[in-house]
């Protein structure tokens, strides 16, 4: 069951990521959000990172 937690973890931080990413850098008329805050994506960038980073290192730990 662990393992399936650290997997749903890494899918869950790339989604964010992908998402994120194409507000950031797609044109306003294609961005999911509109590019309202720039500040939030990058912090949404950064936090998806860390989620991921920490589920790849638990789930090489198991």
């Amino acid at each position: 069951m662990p393992k399936v937690l650290c997997i749903t973890g890494m899918v869950i931080a790339v989604l964010i990521l992908i998402v994120f990413l194409v507000d950031l850098v797609a044109p306003s008329s294609f961005a999911p959000f509109k590019k309202v805050s720039i500040l939030m994506d990058i912090c949404f960038l950064l936090s998806a990172g860390a989620l991921g980073f920490l589920s790849w290192t638990t789930y090489r730990e198991q």
